[in-house]
């Protein structure tokens, strides 16, 4: 991504908060002396009714927008969308960005220290849920004095935690973002997920999980994660706009070696994911993504399941969009027409994929910077 300095919020600084008390998770365990990395941008306003909440999609983070003084070219993942003037504009909206519970950022995850041994937690650490990300949120609103977000907004696994958001906490959310969303997982993308976790398992370096006190980490494994889990963002049109069937040198080397320039794309997106992202978070997140499925409680009705929601809704799908296409978006439509609830559709006709929620899209921008705008005039000065 290219930084656009006129219209950023600039060089920015992680915070991270600390909460003691544990929080009581889904899969019955409670988990307590944590931290969660955050970043905010734009300023809160008297009446602490302007803030907004973006949740992260499985490989991001909290650095949302914005750059690092040490690092300038670690540009924010959504900094095309975040800042002074752009859809979601920092001089009206005060921005928080949250590294997830079991992240690799900052928060507290597999890598870092399990108190009572003294050793990483590894293995040991608890698999959490999109509903747990949810409640930490709530807890750091709690901890920055704010009642109630005016919007809570993601794309991908973040559209889930804002979904989950107007059914956790009805009260405590204006409206909902929801991009290039699902209400659960089909069986297609459980099954993709479970490729790349196995590939992690499977690889010699990951030690059950406590490669750390290996010295090791299982790279090939999650370059393999990562390039399975990447085809699923593209759609085949932008592989064949972008790639084709283009060779990297003009000819066949009748070999295993990189000969076409998919190839060469998909194994650079491995060897840097590799690099960075940490392998226990990775199958952590996966399962949280598995595992996401509001109407599960309610005999599979997710009308029902979205009874509670109070919010107004934009939801945005992408018609190439396989891995979360417009049928699961419309499926929470429905869900919310079915309740009354106001909610504004847009399918976007692109030709990206899953990964259209991060480019530039003017007309994708301009929906997203007009329902702010609405936002922004309902707010309580």
């Amino acid at each position: 991504m290219s930084l656009d300095q006129k219209n950023s919020v600039g060089a920015v600084t992680p915070q991270k908060a600390h909460f003691d008390a544990p929080l009581a998770l889904q899969c019955g365990s409670a988990f307590g002396g944590y931290e969660l990395a955050y970043e905010t941008y734009g300023t809160l306003n008297a009446t602490r009714s302007n803030a907004v909440l973006v949740c992260h999609a499985l490989n991001a983070s909290h650095h949302v927008a914005g750059w690092y003084a040490d690092n300038p070219e670690n540009i924010g993942w959504w900094d095309n969308i975040i800042g002074p003037g752009k859809p979601l504009d920092t001089n009206r909206f005060f921005v928080i960005g949250v590294n997830n519970l079991g992240g690799c950022f900052g928060s507290t995850g597999p890598s870092s220290l399990n108190p009572a041994t003294g050793k990483p937690w590894g293995a040991d650490f608890p698999i959490v849920t999109v509903e747990d990300w949810v409640n930490a949120q709530a807890r750091l609103a709690d901890q920055l004095g704010i009642q109630r977000f005016a919007a809570v907004m993601g794309g991908s696994l973040g559209a889930m935690q804002a979904l989950s958001w107007t059914i956790q906490y009805p009260a405590r959310v204006g409206h909902a973002l929801v991009i290039a969303g699902a209400p659960n997982l089909s069986a297609q993308n459980i099954a993709f997920n479970e490729v790349a976790r196995q590939a992690i398992i499977t690889d010699p370096d990951f030690h059950e999980g406590h490669y750390y006190e290996h010295n090791t980490r299982p790279v090939r494994g999650l370059r393999v994660a990562r390039m399975v889990g990447h085809i699923t963002y593209l759609s085949d049109d932008e592989m064949a706009n972008k790639f084709g069937r283009l060779l990297r040198n003009g000819s066949l080397n009748y070999s295993f070696d990189v000969e076409f320039e998919i190839e060469s794309y998909l194994r650079h997106q491995g060897n840097k994911f590799s690099d960075y992202f940490d392998a226990n978070t990775y199958l952590r997140i996966t399962k949280v993504l598995d595992y996401f499925d509001p109407a599960a409680a309610h005999g599979g009705n997710l009308s029902l399941a979205l009874e509670a929601a109070r919010a107004e809704f934009l939801v945005v799908s992408f018609t190439t969009d396989w891995r979360f296409s417009p049928e699961r978006s419309r499926e929470i439509v429905k869900a919310l027409l079915d309740n009354r609830r106001a909610v504004s559709y847009a399918e976007i006709d692109a030709p990206h994929g899953h990964d259209a929620f991060l480019l530039d899209d003017p007309r994708y921008h301009n929906i997203v910077a007009a329902y702010f705008d609405r936002i922004a005039g309902g707010l309580a000065k």
